[in-house]
């Protein structure tokens, strides 16, 4: 799924794959982990807003709740 150049968009948005989209945003530096969830709107098509906010209350997010709640936990190694 590509949400930034709007060229592949979808009806159906699984967590997953909503999961994937702000980990790569994160990973470029477009958005920060602690920013809220409700960021995530300027990067969605506004069509398809309603069905990635759908599928993030289903799952127990809200819309202020932190990017990084989305992300995977994060190992730490000794340095």
């Amino acid at each position: 799924m590509v949400w930034l150049d709007n060229s592949v968009t979808s009806t159906r948005y699984s967590i997953e794959d909503i999961r994937e989209e702000v980990h790569n945003l994160v990973e470029t530096g477009a958005i920060d982990r602690q920013q809220p969830i409700y960021t995530l709107c300027k990067y969605i098509p506004a069509r398809d807003w309603p069905a990635v906010e759908w599928e993030l209350e289903c799952n127990g997010y809200l819309l202020r709740d932190r990017v990084i709640d989305l992300l995977p936990k994060e190992v730490w190694l000794e340095d």
